[in-house]
């Protein structure tokens, strides 16, 4: 089969012909159609995160993708061969990902069945963003008319954490460029901020002078995330995905701080699953890209702003 692999922590990703996995017991072998990329992936291939990970080499990038069961190993019974399903394909121990044209899962861990209605290219686009972005939401304990501000909100997570949060009726602030207002506002936003034009904190002060209820940060950094937490009033709200936060320091404000661990698993998949099929939840995919061309494209990625989900298709 052909794949997308390094050879070694920091090396450039290949394209590359290597045997198709084989189902163990208890584990399903998928023909995947697409995969969706994330930001995780080029830290992982770039050692950023080797002290958590034994992978084998040559390594298989990527994590999250969509296809069509292909064989089943011995004691799988929820599935079987044709369905068509979606979820997150690591297993860096056998030097195994989503970017492939086969993977392997567990029939108990993170995979469901994929939403009706939806393409391969967009199933392949939801797990580790959409699953991130309900987290969030779920962290914040997110109420009926509060205001909250979701910083990184163009990207694929804070794409689906916009849509999310509007949906249990608050009132979404995101910070988009020129150009991505329009889209953010379509997906729920009540406001937009311009993160060009100056500081987020400031734009969202001169609106609501009195401060807002929750931050929902997915990109500020811990040199810089006080400015974004002053925002919040006391008995309010900051969650990070990047770990920027000081918990207790918040909490002597009487802020609660949370920095949330992402986690997908087979029901958390089947309930964004039912959320997707209902209509109110859109995944955009910024741009679909064949496997032969992801090396360059994961070599490119880095230095552009998300406006939506980067997919490659098999």
């Amino acid at each position: 089969m052909r794949a997308i692999a390094i050879s070694d922590f920091g090396a450039d990703p290949e394209l590359i012909e290597t045997p198709e996995p084989e189902p163990r017991p208890g584990e399903l072998l998928v023909r995947l159609r697409a995969a969706g990329y994330n930001p995780v992936d080029t830290k992982i291939a770039s050692g950023a995160m080797k002290d958590r990970m034994s992978p084998r080499f040559p390594l298989i990038m990527g994590q999250d993708g969509a296809g069509v069961v292909a064989a089943v190993g011995a004691e799988v019974t929820g599935f079987r061969p044709g369905d068509e399903v979606y979820g997150r394909f690591a297993d860096p121990s056998r030097g195994l990902g989503s970017f492939a044209e086969y993977a392997v899962v567990a029939q108990d861990g993170p995979v469901a069945f994929m939403p009706k209605g939806m393409l391969p290219e967009q199933a392949a686009a939801v797990p580790t963003a959409t699953a991130t972005a309900r987290d969030l939401v779920e962290a914040a304990r997110l109420e009926e008319g509060q205001t909250v501000l979701i910083v990184g909100a163009t990207g694929g997570v804070g794409q689906s954490a916009t849509q999310l949060a509007a949906l249990r009726g608050a009132h979404v602030i995101a910070t988009a460029a020129p150009g991505a207002d329009e889209i953010m506002r379509a997906l729920g936003a009540a406001e937009t901020v311009d993160h060009t034009k100056g500081g987020v904190a400031d734009q969202v002060l001169a609106g609501h002078p009195d401060g807002i209820d929750a931050v929902l940060d997915l990109v500020t950094p811990p040199a810089a995330v006080d400015s974004v937490a002053a925002l919040v009033r006391p008995g309010g709200v900051i969650c990070s995905t990047i770990h920027a936060l000081d918990p207790e320091a918040l909490a002597a404000r009487e802020i609660r701080g949370v920095n949330v661990v992402n986690q997908v698993t087979g029901p958390i998949l089947a309930e964004l699953a039912d959320v997707i099929d209902s209509g109110e939840l859109r995944v955009r995919v910024e741009s679909l890209v064949p496997l032969e061309h992801a090396p360059t494209l994961l070599r490119e990625i880095a230095a552009r702003s998300a406006r939506g989900k980067t997919v490659i298709t098999m």
